[in-house]
């Protein structure tokens, strides 16, 4: 084998390798599982907790958890109020005067129940504080009276508004209020949190408001929802992001400064607490911990709170809280935009968030499918790139016109490696190519690409929306063939349909473009590690990838065989010549390699001369006679 057959040989087991490693180290992130159907129960309206009997043997033990002030106010039983608006079903629990359960009307699990948020037995948006005897309050465990007292049940429409007061009272005038704003229309609701005259019952003139539940998962699989999830502050002007990635380690973070909003999310939903006036002595508070599940599975699980300073008297501190999708022109409203992942923030981000998704969202208004608009959206992206892929193409053609040439050149010296680069590099000099003509574009579109993939992949529009025929869901993947075991190594036991049809066109692609025949592996390989990577990729991304695809194939022959004015090999000698700078670089390295007796890696060694065996030659004595 020659060297350079050799290096090309090494390079695609390389790249193999990489590639694979890749996929080995995504497929245990991101394999898909089959939980059992979750068995839902209904909440009953009147849900009681036991209570324990009034005897002295039993309430010492809620005076030492709590004190004596707190003890006779710990909750005996349970009472929730019922609010249904156009978007959610909610109850708010006695409990601390907190929510204890959000559903979404418009949108379902993948069991097909209406999207429950509140992981059972949670109760959210709670406040705790330590009391005058140095016991940790939690206000979950005691009862709040509800005002406007006797209903349990509200309806709100459209612009229509209820306002909730959960009320405890610690002592004569000094008590802890909860005033809740719910719209008939809005995923959010507005909170007053007031303390009053609590000085004498409240120690370290403090109190935290929290979220410790996070968010119950939605989706079929698991592992592809953790790690997406994760808890983020908005603080002193930027966000910190917290994500749990060891399985039983807790993962803390806290600071002090101005903070705008604490979140958390999964892949498609998050909650918010948003401080209407930002406390520049407030300190957040963000935790998380993985932990494993049945059939490789895992979830994650976060808590967030605020810390904000009591100043004594009467205080109200206002919020807005948000429960809902991961909708961009939704979250945008209450600043929580940056919340979505759209990749990297100063590069990828604002490609897709001020590019892509807006003429998504615009071709979308015209067209009622998601699967046409995608359809749409690959041409429109492939006419906008149309300058770069055009100068892959062009090159690709002139290294086609060229490659008869240079398969003489190695023919005629197949036993000199060097000459035989120094010739093609001529060649390439003489009819102005650049070999490498072909990668720039194609790096140029890889921002443009990750920054779609970003869209598409955490678009909430394309959770459970239908296309056709066997893609029910463009948010995960059109699995066509289930092996039943996994591919050693690769860890894949299913197969997409669209990741099928865009290997496919890739190796047209790759069949068409590739003119080398020492890279006749790569037309093989790069297909099958490609289909096997995107096997996992939700169908609305290898929807897009395929029609990408498909269109350059049809560019490529158009270019090929239907142009008017086909480039032929005189063309291109008579075109004005410019030496590229890889061209040049590789002209000055041979070279400085070739005045300094050198080769460069894959050329042969030259052979030594009989009169240059010795390690270090001795110079010639001038004797005089």
């Amino acid at each position: 084998m020659e060297q350079m057959d050799k290096r090309s040989f090494f390079g695609f087991i390389l790249i193999g390798i990489i590639i694979t490693a890749w996929i080995v180290y995504t497929s245990t992130t991101t394999r898909p599982i089959t939980p059992e159907k979750p068995k839902v129960t209904e909440q009953k309206e009147t849900q009681t907790t036991k209570s324990e009997p009034s005897t002295p043997n039993v309430s010492q033990p809620s005076e030492n958890k709590y004190g004596k002030t707190y003890a006779p106010l710990v909750a005996q039983d349970e009472r929730f109020i019922s609010i249904e608006t156009d978007l959610v079903r909610a109850k708010i629990s006695s409990k601390g005067g907190t929510i204890a359960r959000w559903e979404l009307k418009k949108y379902n699990s993948w069991y097909g129940k209406p999207a429950e948020l509140i992981t059972p037995g949670s109760r959210e948006f709670s406040l705790s504080f330590f009391s005058n005897e140095g016991k940790k309050i939690d206000t979950r465990d005691f009862n709040f009276t509800f005002l406007p007292a006797g209903q349990t049940s509200f309806q709100l429409r459209g612009n229509q508004s209820l306002t909730l007061t959960a009320k405890l009272e610690v002592a004569p005038g000094s008590y802890v209020l909860k005033k809740m704003t719910f719209y008939g229309n809005k995923y959010s609701f507005d909170a007053d949190v007031t303390f009053a005259n609590m000085e004498n019952y409240l120690s370290q003139r403090r109190f935290d408001v929290s979220w410790n539940g996070g968010l119950q998962y939605q989706e079929h699989n698991s592992v592809d929802e953790s790690n997406t999830a994760e808890v983020i502050a908005s603080l002193n002007g930027s966000n910190h992001e917290l994500d749990a990635t060891d399985y039983f380690t807790p993962t803390k973070f806290e600071q002090t400064g101005i903070v705008d909003f604490i979140s958390t999310r999964t892949k498609y939903f998050s909650a918010a607490i948003i401080q209407k006036e930002p406390n520049p002595e407030a300190t957040v508070f963000l935790s998380g911990i993985r932990i494993g599940a049945e059939k490789g599975g895992m979830t994650e699980k976060y808590s967030m709170s605020y810390r904000l300073p009591y100043r004594g008297a009467e205080q109200t501190t206002d919020f807005t809280v948000y429960i809902g999708p991961q909708d961009y022109d939704i979250l945008k409203t209450y600043k929580l935009g940056s919340t979505i992942n759209f990749g990297w923030r100063w590069i990828i981000a604002p490609i897709g968030e001020y590019f892509m998704l807006p003429i998504f969202s615009f071709i979308y208004k015209f067209i009622s499918n998601y699967g046409i608009a995608i359809l749409i959206f690959s041409a429109l992206m492939k006419l906008l790139l149309y300058p770069l892929s055009i100068t892959q193409v062009r090159s690709t053609q002139k290294m086609q016109l060229l490659a008869p040439e240079i398969a003489r050149i190695r023919e005629k010296y197949k036993d000199d490696t060097t000459t035989q680069q120094q010739e093609t590099m001529k060649l390439y000099s003489e009819y102005g190519i650049n070999p490498a003509g072909g990668c720039l574009p194609m790096l140029l579109q890889m921002p443009i690409l990750y920054a779609l993939w970003a869209v598409l992949s955490n678009s909430i529009q394309l959770r459970q929306a239908n296309f056709f025929g066997w893609i029910h869901d463009l948010s995960v993947p059109d699995v066509i063939l289930d092996l039943g075991f996994k591919i050693p190594l690769f860890q894949i036991d299913k197969f997409s349909g669209l990741a099928l049809l865009m290997g496919a066109t890739l190796f047209i692609q790759q069949k068409m473009q590739v003119t080398d025949p020492r890279q006749k592996a790569m037309v093989y390989m790069m297909p099958v590690m490609f289909t096997l990577m995107f096997s996992s990729f939700p169908a609305g991304l290898n929807l897009y990838y395929f029609t990408f695809n498909l269109l350059g194939i049809l560019q490529q022959i158009y270019v090929s065989k239907f142009a008017k004015n086909k480039l032929t090999l005189a063309d291109l000698k008579a075109m004005p010549k410019k030496e590229s700078w890889l061209q040049k670089r590789m002209q000055m390295a041979q070279e400085m390699a070739a005045a300094q007796g050198r080769t460069l890696p894959g050329q042969p060694t030259p052979p030594k001369s009989g009169n240059n065996t010795q390690k270090n030659p001795k110079k010639p004595i001038n004797r005089k006679k």
